[in-house]
C-alpha cells in the first residue's frame, strides 16, 4: 500500500514560497497512536455477526480506504472550516480546533460508512463486548507489527499539518529559497532533536524536550526518598516500594511508630522495653500485673548477656528469644536455690556439731 508521507520541499506554499518540513514531533506521535485503535473500530464494526469475516481478513483493505479518506478530508478541512464559519457566523456551533479530535472525527465519520447492520446497532456500539474485541485486535496489530509506527507516523505528520488551524503543532515559516530555510531550519523550535538520556530513542521537537525530560522514563534522577541510590525514573516506583533503605515503614511491634527502614535497627534499640513489655503481656495473659510485667522485662534486659533481646526485628523472633530467657533464668534461680539449701544445711550441721562438742565438754 502507497503511502502518504510528508513532502521535505514546498508544502502548500503560495506561489514559490518554500515551507519550512518541522511540526512538533510529541502530537505527531500521539496522532500516530489515534490510527491504530480507529482502525481496529472500523475492522470489528464491519465485520460483527459475519461468518465468514475476521477483522484480520479485511485490515489490509480498510486500512487503505481509511488512510485515503482521512488524508483527503484533512486536505480539505481549512478550506471546509471557512466556508461553514461564514455559514455559522450567527449560529454558536464551531469548528473543533484540536488535531486529535479533527481526526478522531474522521476516523468516526468513516467508520461509520463501513459498519454493517449489527455494527449500527446503538447497544452494540456501547457494549463492553465491542471494547473487548477492538482492545484485543489492536493488541494482535501490535504483535504482528501489522501497522508499524513509524509508518503511522509517516500519515500523521501530513494530517497534523492539514488540520493544525493555529499552527500550534507545526512550523508556518516559509522562505523565498532554499539558503535561507536551511537558515531557519537550524534555529526552528521545531526542529528534532535526539534525546541526551543514555537508553532512549526518542526523537523530540527542541520545544518540547523540557516537557520530554521531565517523563523521559531514560532519565537518571536521585531516589525520591532521599537514599543514596540514583536510578532510571521507570525504575522509581518499584525501588521506592521494594528495596529503598529509605521506604517508610511502621514499627512491626505494633506501637505507633512510623520511620525509614534503615532506622529499625535503631527503633528497636531504643524502644526495647516497650516492646519487651508488649511480648509479655500476650505471653502472660493472665497472672502477673502492669508492674511486674515491667520489672520482668528490666530483669531479661539484664540478663540478656549477647543482646538478643535487640536483634529482634519482629514480635515472634523476640518472643522466642524472651522465652528462652526466661527458661534459663528460671533454672538458674533452680540451682541458686539448691545452693542456698546445701549452704544452709552445712552451717545447720557445723552448728550442730559446735554444739554437740560443747556439750561434750561441759
Amino acid at each position: 500500500m502507497d503511502l502518504p508521507v510528508a513532502d521535505p520541499g514546498t508544502e502548500r506554499g503560495e506561489g514559490p514560497l518554500l515551507q519550512c518540513p518541522y511540526c512538533d514531533s510529541e502530537a505527531m506521535h500521539k496522532l500516530a497512536q489515534l490510527l491504530l485503535p480507529g482502525l481496529a473500530a472500523v475492522c470489528v464494526d464491519g465485520t460483527t455477526g459475519d461468518l465468514f469475516r475476521k477483522p484480520s481478513v479485511v485490515a489490509v483493505e480498510l486500512r487503505k480506504e481509511m488512510v485515503d479518506y482521512i488524508t483527503q478530508r484533512s486536505d480539505t478541512f481549512i478550506a471546509d472550516a471557512l466556508i461553514e464559519s461564514e455559514a455559522n457566523q450567527e449560529t454558536e456551533n464551531e469548528m473543533p480546533e484540536d488535531p486529535f479530535e479533527i481526526v478522531s472525527i474522521f476516523m468516526d465519520d468513516f467508520s461509520s460508512t463501513k459498519r454493517n447492520i449489527i455494527g449500527h446497532v446503538s447497544g452494540w456500539l456501547l457494549s463492553d463486548s465491542r471494547e473487548d474485541k477492538i482492545d484485543d485486535f489492536v493488541q494482535e496489530m501490535e504483535m504482528t507489527r501489522f501497522w508499524p509506527l513509524d509508518r503511522r507516523e509517516a500519515i500523521a505528520e501530513v494530517l497534523l499539518k492539514n488540520v493544525d488551524l493555529k499552527t500550534k503543532f507545526h512550523c508556518p515559516e516559509k522562505y523565498e529559497n532554499e539558503e535561507r530555510l536551511a537558515d531557519h531550519k537550524e534555529q526552528c523550535s521545531f526542529r528534532p532533536v535526539s534525546c541526551p538520556n543514555d537508553g532512549c530513542r526518542a526523537k523530540v521537537s527542541v520545544r518540547c524536550m523540557q516537557d520530554h525530560d521531565a517523563a523521559c522514563p531514560f532519565k537518571v534522577l536521585q531516589c525520591e526518598q532521599n537514599c543514596e541510590k540514583r536510578l532510571l525514573r521507570r525504575d522509581m516506583d518499584r525501588h521506592c516500594v521494594t528495596v529503598c533503605s529509605m521506604r517508610p515503614m511502621k514499627c512491626p511491634f505494633g506501637c505507633d511508630s512510623s520511620f525509614p527502614e534503615c532506622d529499625l535497627e535503631k527503633h528497636c534499640l531504643e524502644f526495647l522495653q516497650a516492646h519487651l513489655l508488649k511480648v509479655l503481656k500476650v505471653i502472660h495473659k493472665k497472672g502477673r500485673s502492669e508492674e511486674e510485667l515491667k520489672e520482668l522485662a528490666q530483669k531479661l534486659e539484664k540478663y540478656d548477656e549477647h543482646g538478643k533481646l535487640a536483634k529482634a526485628r519482629d514480635a515472634r523472633p523476640l518472643t522466642n528469644v524472651v522465652k528462652d530467657l526466661e527458661a534459663k533464668m528460671k533454672a538458674t534461680d533452680g540451682w541458686a536455690h539448691i545452693r542456698c539449701y546445701k549452704t544452709l544445711a552445712g552451717v545447720v550441721w557445723e552448728i550442730y556439731l559446735s554444739s554437740s562438742t560443747w556439750i561434750a565438754l561441759s
